[in-house]
């Protein structure tokens, strides 16, 4: 049966994940612009597209952790529980290891949080496989072989 505080988490991950998608877009559109427009040196280029991408993810991650640390504050979506002392901090660490699916453990998502963790991982799943695409493109063009 759904309930008006499963409706209300999905809205909310609704929300955290296009933002997410958009960030990242507009973060790899600004790259490519930004490679065209500026007489780099090949490599440099890479490097440029690999530390604007981690800046891109990092951003994500603290959306996906502000994110968290509204949900567990609010009487709806559930709690983390475990290593977790409700500090935004550990929901960022918790973000952290659950965008990138390292997954220690140690924190654990109850209630609709499981849901929102889930899309996370997926989510940074995708953003990683799209940097990986985004780079490989990089790397053929401007790689100094």
């Amino acid at each position: 049966m759904i309930d008006a505080e499963m409706v209300f988490a999905f809205m909310v991950n609704s929300i955290v994940v296009a933002t997410v998608v958009l960030i990242h877009h507009e973060a790899l559109s600004a790259l490519a612009r930004i490679g065209h427009w500026l007489p780099l040196k090949r490599n440099l280029a890479i490097v440029m597209g690999v530390f604007g991408a981690l800046v891109a993810h990092v951003a994500e991650i603290w959306l996906f952790a502000y994110s968290y640390y509204f949900m567990v504050n609010s009487p709806y979506f559930g709690t983390l529980v475990g290593n977790f002392d409700g500090s935004l901090i550990d929901c960022a660490y918790f973000s952290f290891t659950t965008y990138t699916s390292l997954g220690f453990g140690d924190i654990e998502p109850q209630g609709h949080l499981r849901f929102t963790a889930g899309l996370e991982a997926l989510t940074g799943l995708v953003m990683i496989t799209w940097t990986a695409s985004f780079m490989f493109l990089k790397m053929q063009r401007y790689w100094d072989i």
